[in-house]
């Protein structure tokens, strides 16, 4: 019996060798309770092209000094960022890793505002 951290692992796997063969940049989420990171790593080197998180200081400010980095708002602010971060660093298209997490919520926020933003995936 795997434990859940096993399946999502088991899921992301999967994923990653799929985006593998396309050799593109590809956009990783990672959640926890406090918090959700994102990074974007280029398809041929693996090299981290862009990064941004809800515990970035500056990040945390903006959320307010409470620092709620769990949720849709700070999931929103985190997709937009890196976006923007990456669009800086020469990366227009992308694909998705949802690192095994389900595409809802905060995963699905972040998307969204990434795309918005005018990443392409």
């Amino acid at each position: 019996m795997l434990s859940k951290k096993q399946q999502r692992l088991r899921r992301a796997r999967q994923t990653r060798i799929r985006i593998a063969t396309q050799g593109v940049a590809r956009l990783t989420v990672n959640r926890t309770n406090l918090h959700i990171y994102a990074s974007v790593i280029s398809g041929d080197g693996g090299k981290v092209i862009a990064t941004a998180s809800s515990a970035e200081p500056e990040v945390r400010k903006e959320l307010g000094g409470s620092g709620k980095g769990g949720n849709v708002a700070a999931a929103q602010m985190i997709g937009k960022r890196l976006a923007e971060k990456a669009r800086a660093a020469g990366v227009e298209k992308v694909a998705f890793d949802r690192a095994g997490f389900a595409y809802h919520g905060r995963v699905k926020a972040l998307a969204d505002a990434a795309r918005e933003a005018g990443l392409q995936f």
